[in-house]
């Protein structure tokens, strides 16, 4: 049963993540990504761009900190010494224009058009004050509505995803007409979003595991650490383009590890840890899913198995101070030993075949009239 149940969660939660990483049937409108110095959250965008252009989804990348274009983007909107208005009408324009990626089989058809909408950083976003007098900081929850659009009502409309991505790092600035009623922006973003995904390294999550199965105390990374000094993300220069960023060679190694809260329209969530390959492992072209559960992970999932192996063994020898086993010589003395219906089975004539081999002893009462029954 629990091998069951197992084999069930596997193909849920992982039809689930390929379902959301593929932007299939607007599975998650809002998607939050959570990324640190640690482990920066470039190489889920990545693939989240091989998917799109694999499904001919329109990418849109809102820049607040990247300074070129990465490899797979449609449009590319820099925000330098532009305003926040100017920014929504230029993202509503991209995804509402006419697209690109016309079947040639059936140009007349009506295709829906999907878009995807990339934040590299909402910080900037939240920081920035807003055009209004009255209102110095910016609605998050309003403004990233107005990108979204309205929601698809038949399968041939329009449809937007929209990612954006928070530095775990960076403090948020608070205003001082806030009343500490006021939610933080980070508590309105996961209030808002549909899927959060928090992003760790592969390296720390095996480090903390091999601890705790030692029944040590987990190491801490980066601030929570409490160490004095400062934190500086380990930086790779990158070849060509892409979004040049810390923790790279890293994931170019060991990959990274997803940490995903999915909510359903139902209301109910769904938790579970993944693991993501290093891009030099999967192709461009690649269709078949390359997300693993963690618990599949051959370096996570070692321990388990060696204990899980030896529950079994032990399960299948009863526990006791003697030496229940047989020697060799014990097993092969009674493989000789003729038990007495081998012996039956040799009698001749009909009849003789079932007949029992028994000598009385002088305890037993023979009673002729039983015998003829």
């Amino acid at each position: 049963m629990p091998s069951t149940n197992v084999s069930h969660r596997r193909t849920h939660n992982l039809l689930l993540i390929s379902k959301l990483l593929s932007l299939r049937d607007s599975a998650s409108p809002l998607t939050l990504l959570l990324d640190s110095l640690e482990q920066p959250a470039t190489p889920l965008i990545q693939e989240y761009i091989r998917r799109a252009k694999l499904s001919k989804v329109h990418v849109i990348f809102v820049s607040f900190e990247t300074l070129v274009r990465p490899d797979g983007v449609d449009t590319f909107i820099p925000t330098r010494r532009k305003s926040l208005t100017q920014i929504a009408k230029e993202v509503t324009a991209a995804s509402s224009s006419p697209s690109l990626h016309q079947p040639s089989a059936a140009p007349n058809a009506p295709i829906a058009r999907r878009s995807l909408i990339i934040i590299d950083s909402v910080t900037p976003l939240i920081s920035r004050k807003h055009s209004s007098p009255d209102q110095q900081h910016l609605n998050i929850a309003a403004y990233l509505s107005s990108l979204l659009g309205p929601p698809p009502t038949t399968p041939q409309s329009p449809s937007t995803s929209l990612i954006a991505i928070y530095h775990q790092d960076i403090p948020t600035p608070h205003s001082q007409n806030q009343t500490p009623y006021t939610p933080t922006p980070l508590f309105l973003l996961t209030y808002l979003a549909t899927t959060i995904l928090t992003l760790h390294s592969t390296r720390h999550i095996l480090a903390q595991k091999a601890a705790r199965d030692r029944s040590l105390i987990a190491p801490q990374f980066g601030l929570a650490e409490e160490a004095d000094g400062v934190i500086i993300g380990r930086v790779v220069e990158q070849h060509g383009k892409g979004i040049a960023s810390a923790g790279n060679d890293d994931h170019d190694r060991n990959g990274i590890v997803i940490e995903m809260e999915h909510r359903r329209k139902s209301g109910r969530g769904v938790v579970e840890w993944y693991y993501l390959p290093p891009a030099t492992k999967i192709h461009r072209q690649q269709v078949k899913e390359v997300v693993m559960l963690l618990d599949d992970h051959p370096l996570y999932r070692r321990w388990e198995e060696a204990a899980a192996a030896g529950r079994e063994e032990a399960e299948e020898q009863p526990e006791s101070t003697f030496e229940l086993g047989l020697t060799e010589r014990q097993r092969r003395e009674r493989e000789g030993v003729v038990l007495p219906y081998f012996d039956a089975q040799k009698g001749e004539g009909p009849g003789e075949g079932g007949r029992i081999l028994y000598d009385m002893g002088e305890e037993d009462d023979f009673d002729e009239e039983e015998d003829e029954i």
